[in-house]
């Protein structure tokens, strides 16, 4: 829901594109889900591989459930040593 230049200013230290002004047909296509009252999507989480496939997701239209950024990283760690 930022304007473009809040978002510049959250996006300002990250590595990572962050992108705003998602519109319903975006959101229809990441299969997230749209709040029509206040016209945004609900926090979507993808965790993608490298070559950008889809690992997993997380839809939550509540704070609770959302990827936990030190669980997330323990995670993606565990799955790439089973790999090894």
């Amino acid at each position: 829901m930022d304007d473009r230049e809040k978002t510049a200013e959250v996006a300002a230290d990250l590595s990572f594109p962050v992108a705003y002004g998602v519109t319903r047909e975006d959101a229809d296509t990441v299969g997230a889900w749209w709040e029509s009252r206040r016209k945004h999507i609900q926090p979507s989480e993808f965790w993608l591989t490298g070559e950008g496939r889809v690992m997993g997701s997380m839809y939550s239209n509540l704070p609770i459930g959302r990827m936990d950024p030190k669980e997330t990283l323990t995670l993606l760690r565990f799955i790439a040593e089973r790999r090894r």
